[in-house]
């Protein structure tokens, strides 16, 4: 078999027909590189291999060429086996000659190639910016670039192209995007990377039903062109933060599965439960979902799951089982207390234990999950122990593409460790006309204009109408303590800007690389991506990051420092 990135190809080496080719054949191995000339034919009659595209045809050789000759690969390229993910990275040009991994790549270029033809129709322009670019702290850890011309001075790869294509829309171009290449200094997960890529859309003279529907129109279209198997639902829904984080304990919620989280503070309260109710004293709330066919679980199946509820933040996960499958009665009204097995059903009457079900639509056979606690540590467990109970009981259909708008995002998160206001998206981002009023006195309460795209469980991207008067910028800048010394010196650029007639504009930046691993149906982005750092932000086949020559940091008025000891 010859391979190349079309596909397989078989060749026969007659030695009646060529005894040259032929005794240079015996000599070949595995991912050895030749050169075949020959003749394309029909395979003969009951031959064919009907599961390869080439399986009618095979090449008959007349002469054969080794160009390179290959040591035996560290893994097999032509079988999908599982293999070590640390041996893959290291020999990543290895693995990206694996079919599977091919086509991986070949639908991200499809997809790129999709989004450009699209917005080119759409009227935008591709116009790139910066890579060196300035230091503006605002979020995660820049990456920065030390200047051999100016020394002592940097530059920050951008974590964004934000401030550029404001300035772009303040420059008057109106509809602009970008294939953009960013970088962030953060801890690494499935669906994160130091560097990353992200589409950059940017508009003027809109508000947020036009970045929505724009959005909405072209991942429709990628989704239904590149995956004709998918369910997609069109249009798609919309969820205000606050009703995404009490139904599915999360802003990003995979909504392929139902399993809603449901409020049973008041049930708890009336009961002889001391637990919860200590934790309803001191302002918490109790919360449950239902696990759909798990009334019959093992105390070491229930076990694990509170452990995996602690490992989300829970102090603890009161369980209660209405009866095994099979053996629960037909409906809730014929439950009594000999078919509930919980640790603590002493602290419930059956009407109880009837009410939280009907809430949290538990069926008799099934599991009922509360937590007690915090309201934002109890979303966090219950969406977190939804996501995992999803995945466990199948429950979600991986050929659905569950896409919605979360909106009404609050404008402002507390941060208890500094005692100030941060944005929770940015600080470019727009507060709602109508809560203008509450910046000065309510800033808890004031609603950015801002939305997520979210797909089967993912973040796919985010954005905001922009905050385009100098005014109102500055005063959301002195709202989250920077003096007007650091605006000038990190954002007088864009302050300065806006002063000679920026226009309304709004944008959304989505993931390419998520997007890319969800088409693909791969389990995490460096799947997708050609040479991708691993779970410690390392490229394994470079060695990278690498120390390097003491010349190159004295060009660059560097000098590296140790690092503190243990013992400080």
């Amino acid at each position: 078999d010859a391979r190349d990135r079309a596909g397989l190809a078989q060749v026969v080496f007659n030695p009646e027909l060529a005894a040259e080719a032929h005794h240079v054949a015996r000599e070949l191995r595995n991912e050895y590189v030749i050169q075949v000339t020959g003749t394309v034919q029909r395979r003969p009659a009951g031959t064919e291999n009907p599961r390869l595209p080439s399986g009618d045809i095979e090449v008959s050789a007349t002469h054969l060429e080794i160009l390179n000759p290959a040591e035996t690969p560290p893994f097999y390229i032509n079988e999908e086996v599982e293999v070590d993910e640390g041996l893959r990275l290291k020999y990543r040009y290895l693995d990206l000659r694996r079919p599977a991994m091919q086509q991986r790549m070949i639908m991200r270029h499809k997809a790129v190639k999709y989004i450009r033809d699209f917005l080119d129709l759409e009227g935008f322009l591709e116009i790139e910016t910066p890579i060196l670019f300035k230091s503006t702290p605002e979020g995660a850890r820049d990456y920065l670039v030390p200047s051999r011309v100016h020394p002592g001075k940097f530059y920050a790869l951008p974590q964004s192209p934000q401030q550029l294509k404001q300035l772009l829309m303040v420059a008057g171009y109106e509809k602009y995007f970008q294939i953009a290449r960013c970088f962030r200094d953060e801890d690494q997960r499935a669906d994160r990377q130091p560097e990353f890529t992200q589409l950059d859309v940017e508009m003027s003279w809109i508000d947020e039903d036009d970045i929505m529907a724009l959005a909405e129109r072209l991942y429709t279209g990628l989704i239904r062109q590149l995956r004709p198997d998918a369910r997609l639902d069109s249009p798609f829904p919309r969820l205000t933060y606050q009703e995404a984080m009490l139904k599915y304990g999360s802003d990003k919620p995979d909504l392929r599965f139902g399993l809603e989280i449901a409020n049973v503070t008041d049930v708890l309260a009336a009961t002889e439960f001391e637990v919860a109710k200590s934790a309803i004293r001191d302002g918490g709330i109790v919360r449950g979902l239902a696990a759909p066919g798990c009334g019959g679980y093992s105390r070491r199946q229930i076990d694990d799951l509170g452990e995996l509820a602690k490992s989300y933040g829970a102090r603890g996960l009161i369980t209660i089982a209405l009866g095994a499958p099979g053996e629960a009665p037909a409906s809730l009204d014929e439950l009594t207390m000999e078919h509930v097995r919980s640790n603590v059903a002493r602290f419930f009457t059956i009407q109880q234990v009837q009410e939280l079900a009907r809430r949290t639509g538990t069926k008799p056979g099934d599991l009922l999950l509360m937590v007690a606690g915090a309201e934002a540590v109890v979303a966090n467990v219950l969406g977190s122990l939804r996501s995992a109970l999803g995945e466990r009981l199948g429950l979600a259909d991986p050929n659905y593409f569950a896409l919605a708008f979360v909106v009404d995002f609050p404008m402002f998160e507390r941060n208890e460790d500094e005692d100030r206001w941060e944005p929770m998206h940015h600080m470019f981002t727009s507060p709602m006309p109508a809560d203008l009023h509450l910046l000065e006195t309510d800033p808890g309460n004031v609603r950015a204009r801002a939305y997520d795209l979210v797909c089967n469980g993912y973040e796919l991207g985010g954005g905001s109408i922009r905050i385009h008067r100098r005014e109102l910028q500055q005063q959301i800048m002195r709202l989250i303590n920077l003096s007007p010394e650091v605006q000038q010196e990190r954002f007088g650029h864009m302050l300065e800007a806006f002063t000679y007639g920026a226009p309304p504009h709004g944008g959304i930046a989505t993931g390419i690389d998520r997007v890319a691993m969800l088409l693909a149906g791969a389990p995490n982005i460096r799947e997708v991506i050609a040479f991708p750092k691993n779970q410690s932000a390392q490229d394994v086949m470079t060695d990278a990051p690498s120390e390097v020559e003491a010349k190159q940091l004295g060009e660059l008025h560097v000098r590296v420092v140790p690092a503190p000891s243990a013992h400080g």
